[in-house]
């Protein structure tokens, strides 16, 4: 019998040793390995209609306070961000509405609106800004931002456009 080929007992044992256990692995790794990886491969937060009130609460004419918080989850980690602003309705047409931030431009800290003053004053470094934002005293590079997406839904509620990243 020249040429052909044998393979001894033991060879065969190794070689379905090795088919049997590599199967049996896959079957139960690949699936763990995808539990493990899918967190990391899911988006983080998505954007958003957020409803901030019901445009009829809202006063014309004085500035009304709204927050709310937005949990967002990358991969193993969650993180809450809380937003806020102020809500100015210059007229009862529900287009003619300003949506300010109550971040201060210059490092993030919250606002206050000082009524008596006319002013939002940053307790961080002491600018002030005006009921537009516009910045009238200190280190801010800019205006205070703006919700610039916003709309009154069917049930009267004003919602602003907020952004997942």
């Amino acid at each position: 019998m020249a040429g052909s080929h044998h393979i001894s007992r033991r060879d065969f044992i190794k070689l379905t040793t090795a088919a049997v256990g590599s199967f049996i692995g896959a079957v139960i790794g690949l699936p763990a390995i995808g539990f493990l990886i899918d967190p990391a491969l899911k988006s983080g937060g998505k954007d958003a209609w957020i409803s901030i009130g019901k445009l009829a609460d809202i006063p014309v004419g004085t500035l009304h306070p709204f927050s709310f918080t937005r949990t967002r989850v990358n991969g193993w980690e969650r993180t809450a961000t809380n937003y806020g602003g102020f809500v100015l309705r210059r007229s009862e047409d529900p287009k003619n509405i300003t949506i300010l931030s109550s971040r201060c431009t210059h490092l993030g800290c919250q606002v206050n609106w000082k009524e008596e003053a006319q002013v939002f004053i940053c307790p961080c470094h002491d600018a002030k800004f005006s009921p537009q934002g516009e910045v009238l005293d200190g280190p801010p590079p800019r205006p205070l931002d703006r919700f610039q997406d916003f709309q009154v839904d069917v049930d009267g509620n004003l919602q602003i456009y907020v952004k997942g990243g």
